[in-house]
């Protein structure tokens, strides 16, 4: 990519992620690019072009795959005593990935219910690199008898949509009086443990 792309692109992030994709127009686009709107349709046909071109690579070829494999060593080769152990690990990381992207991450939470192509991608990926490693931490801990004997992709689905709800909650509430995250993450460890106890 040339200087001029660079610059659209780091300004199409900054104005998406903070007011939206459909309330952003191309020319606050090229006004904070410092670029003519017209060499935004130089470079991409359409104002979803320009948005496909940050979440695609920026999400399915490069974070995803990457962050997947982090991920997965950072939280799914040590061995955990508890699954409360293992939940603090797990929200630990995916909010320090948040913070560490938090542009990108508004986006993708704004436009991924709309990217069919895009949702089916992180599908593969997470079926090939984290389900079978994630199902066997899970498995350990209804063997342990930590978590009740329940279908493996129930107890992923309980987990994932509850920490997702606490990562959203983070960007969204920051900064508020009424938003503490080291309480809210314990409240959050608190309430998936003693619900599939």
């Amino acid at each position: 990519m040339n200087e001029k792309e660079i610059k659209i692109l780091e300004a199409a992030i900054e104005i998406f992620a903070e007011k939206g994709f459909v309330s952003t127009s191309t020319n606050e686009i090229a006004k904070k690019a410092n670029v003519a709107e017209g060499t935004i349709f130089r470079y991409f046909k359409t104002k979803k072009d320009l948005l496909k071109s940050i979440i695609k690579p920026t999400l399915v070829k490069t974070i995803a795959p990457f962050e997947m494999d982090r991920f997965s060593k950072a939280v799914f080769h040590l061995e955990y005593e508890t699954f409360e152990d293992f939940l603090n690990a797990l929200i630990k990381n995916r909010m320090e990935f948040a913070k560490k992207n938090k542009a990108v991450v508004k986006i993708i939470i704004q436009e991924m219910p709309f990217q069919d192509d895009m949702q089916e991608e992180l599908k593969r990926l997470f079926k090939d690199k984290m389900y079978p490693k994630v199902a066997t931490v899970l498995q350990s801990f209804i063997d342990k008898g930590q978590i009740k004997e329940l279908p493996i992709p129930t107890v992923l689905r309980l987990i994932i949509s509850t920490v997702v709800g606490l990562v959203i909650s983070s960007i969204v509430l920051e900064n508020t009086p009424f938003w503490n995250e080291e309480q809210e993450t314990e409240r959050t460890i608190e309430f998936i443990k003693n619900g599939l106890k």
